[in-house]
């Protein structure tokens, strides 16, 4: 129909789109909900001048009316087209009954997520993309070795899943004493999966040294983490090297707590695989990991429509200059 004023939004991030579909409805007096970005003006996911494709799920009217041609793209998801967050939201009604109006949280080329109030508390509708893997059978997988690491499910169908409530925080800062507590539980989970792939592979390869083909995370920071013990956002999953996963972590939370990663982690596997070399393993798997990234990124590249690229735009070629970095 036409474009808004522009208005300034409390995060930087660009998926965050809870404060967008919170200004819009205000403003038009009817949901709306952000199908796609259509152009950005900063940097690494973040910040600038932003402009999205949305739609509106009543009749509106605007002041200056100028209708917009948005071409189509064999690449776009089913949620970045009109119909799609409803059709996502139809399907999360089909179980579970909303007390007041569905929230959308995130929206970008990797997932579309929705918040529900019901009368038994908060869920979480979810939809990924094709070329992630599907979270449902992914979580049963670890439910079936610790339930409680996990959150728990309430429907799941292809790329859709519909969870409930995890409690606690997300750990982008965790402590020492989150690290002790997560990374043995963590490698306890690894052994107790370890054996042939349930899943795909990715071709990066890391010299076992005693340790085990085994379910990785494949975006194993802290973030992922509440407070609680519980790991979100498992559509990266896949089967592989444990010393992957760990070399995420080890990158993510810096030199002082990567330390205690290290330790811990290759006490860990000491202690369930004794007669394996966890830190030799480790100092092959963090350039792999950088490897493992580059091709990640490059495989969302070639998956997402030209207006969405700019979320990972450069990070194949960041990963691969820091694959290069290390000395093994």
């Amino acid at each position: 129909m036409g474009t808004v004023p522009e208005f300034t939004v409390p995060t930087p991030w660009w998926n965050d789109v809870e404060p967008v579909t919170a200004h819009l409805t205000a403003l038009l007096g009817v949901p709306v909900s952000v199908l796609r970005l259509v152009s950005a003006t900063g940097a690494g996911m973040r910040g600038g001048t932003v402009t999205y494709q949305v739609e509106a799920h009543a009749p509106i009217s605007l002041s200056t009316v100028d209708p917009i041609d948005f071409p189509d793209d064999p690449l776009r998801l089913p949620w970045a087209r009109p119909g799609g967050p409803a059709a996502l939201l139809e399907w999360a009604h089909g179980h579970v009954r909303s007390v007041e109006p569905p929230t959308q949280v995130k929206t970008w080329n990797l997932s579309c997520l929705y918040r529900l109030r019901t009368k038994a508390g908060t869920v979480w509708a979810k939809q990924v993309p094709p070329f992630l893997s599907p979270e449902g059978p992914v979580i049963e997988l670890v439910r079936s070795v610790d339930p409680e690491l996990v959150p728990s499910v309430l429907a799941a169908e292809g790329r859709r899943i519909l969870l409930e409530d995890a409690p606690g925080t997300d750990c982008w800062s965790p402590t020492p004493e989150m690290i002790r507590r997560m990374v043995p539980r963590w490698v306890a989970m690894q052994h107790a999966l370890a054996g042939p792939p349930r899943l795909r592979e990715h071709p990066i390869d890391v010299p076992s040294f005693g340790l085990p083909q085994t379910l990785l995370h494949g975006d194993f920071h802290p973030g992922n983490w509440r407070s609680t013990g519980v790991v979100l956002d498992w559509a990266e999953a896949h089967w592989g090297h444990p010393g992957l996963d760990a070399a995420k972590l080890i990158d993510f939370v810096g030199p002082t707590l990567g330390e205690l990663v290290v330790q811990v982690w290759c006490e860990s596997w000491s202690a369930l695989r004794p007669g394996s070399d966890p830190a030799s393993a480790l100092r092959h798997a963090r350039p792999a990991a950088h490897l493992l990234s580059a091709r990640v990124y490059q495989h969302f590249l070639d998956n997402i429509e030209e207006s969405e690229r700019v979320y990972h735009r450069g990070d194949p070629e960041e990963h691969l200059a820091l694959a290069e970095s290390f000395a093994v």
